[in-house]
């Protein structure tokens, strides 16, 4: 406390016993403080007016100057002190565009950016406006958030075309779904995200993409608008075999090797299996997916076949028709392969993406989606700041069996 007294200057001694003058408690401060932050905003309103007339007020120099003072419109601005009352000086030429506070402004910054962290936080437009009104004592509608919100969206655009790395080791593919209004009925729109690990070993969403019907064509625009965003190559991609997907990275990028997500698989093995064999069935197929290499892996499919073909013919039909792509992590060291052998690199950030957005039950259009997802990504990526797991050796092996990428 002495360290803060000391530091602070006479004038700004002089200012707090000023507000500690017939205070009683903190809204009493808190009601000086909206006052003064009102009189100092019309002071600097005044002199923005001498300034763009050229003399002061009630100076003789405005005699047949072609220009002068007439009166004060009044506004209400709503700042970290609620609402004030500001007298905004006009001229008779109806020239002056002040710039502390701009023609059709009606809050400080800190507000907008207020507004812009709890939105980024999660809230709905209706909690904010709650919020909003038990603080500051402000009234802004959810049409006014809306708005203010909205100025985010050339940034998500800029964002969303940004150039990306030319090689991307890993890159995981993986959506979400939320509920959106369309035609008065409530509808699923899929929000696919790209998540890329750079050479660098350093997480990144590449993009959002939205769509209300996945398939092949949308898939393909992804890979497609990945590639003219500048990515060249990709050297391992992960994803949960969703229809169209493979073919799409295949035409775009084919020298891509596909990796599907064995957890994916696991879910779907076990989805239609009796509780009471549940457990023995996964510790069988871990055998398989835990295998050393992919001759031990065959083995334990073909004991896991014995043993449960009968039963639950259907699982290792699955496994059968897609084991090429669910195999291709036993071509890498251990340290490559808990990198890819899942996608649960995206997964998770999907799971805290909608740890970010469950207040948000419905989303009135894309945008609105775009907007909260963007500023989820924001900040989940705050939380990005070292490497991939093992990246330096994993990195070391990739240079090894991706030699020719790199110097392609």
């Amino acid at each position: 406390m002495k360290t803060t007294r000391n530091a602070l200057t006479e004038q700004e001694m002089e200012l707090m016993n000023l507000l500690m003058r017939d205070c009683q408690s903190t809204g009493d401060i808190q009601s000086k403080l909206k006052r003064l932050f009102a009189g100092t905003l019309e002071q600097m309103l005044e002199a923005e007016m001498d300034e763009h007339l050229g003399y002061e007020k009630n100076s003789a120099e405005g005699n047949n100057s072609g220009n002068s003072r007439n009166g004060y419109n009044h506004k209400t601005v709503i700042s970290d002190y609620g609402e004030s009352e500001i007298a905004v000086p006009r001229d008779r030429n109806g020239e002056f565009e002040p710039k502390i506070l701009e023609k059709r402004q009606t809050r400080t910054d800190e507000i907008e950016q207020k507004i812009m962290a709890m939105y980024a936080k999660g809230m709905s437009q209706r909690d904010i406006e709650d919020n909003l009104r038990e603080i500051y004592g402000a009234e802004i509608g959810q049409t006014l958030i809306s708005k203010i919100t909205d100025k985010i969206l050339p940034e998500v655009n800029e964002w969303q075309n940004r150039p990306l790395e030319t090689i991307y080791p890993i890159i995981y593919f993986d959506g979400i779904v939320f509920k959106s209004r369309k035609d008065s009925q409530i509808i699923n729109k899929c929000v696919y995200s790209v998540l890329g690990i750079d050479m660098n070993g350093q997480k990144d969403i590449l993009g959002i993409w939205i769509s209300e019907n996945e398939g092949a064509s949308f898939y393909a625009s992804i890979c497609s608008d990945l590639k003219k965003r500048g990515a060249t190559d990709i050297f391992i991609a992960c994803h949960d075999n969703l229809k169209g997907l493979g073919e799409a990275i295949n035409a775009v990028f084919p020298k891509t090797k596909q990796q599907l997500c064995v957890v994916h698989q696991i879910r779907n093995s076990t989805k239609f299996v009796r509780y009471t064999d549940r457990k023995e069935i996964c510790a069988d197929l871990k055998k398989i997916y835990g295998a050393v290499n992919l001759d031990d892996a065959e083995y334990a499919k073909e004991e896991f076949r014995e043993k449960w073909d009968k039963k639950y013919p259907s699982i290792l039909r699955s496994w059968d028709a897609n084991w090429a792509e669910l195999t291709t992590f036993f071509e890498f060291p251990e340290q490559i392969r808990h990198l890819i052998y899942t996608t649960n690199a995206v997964e998770a950030y999907h799971r805290m993406v909608r740890k970010f957005t469950k207040a948000k039950a419905i989303f009135p259009t894309d945008d609105s989606i775009r907007k909260v997802v963007f500023l989820s990504v924001r900040e989940v990526a705050k939380k990005w700041t070292q490497p991939a797991r093992d990246w330096a050796f994993a990195y070391s092996q990739i240079m090894i069996f991706f030699a020719d990428r790199f110097a392609a």
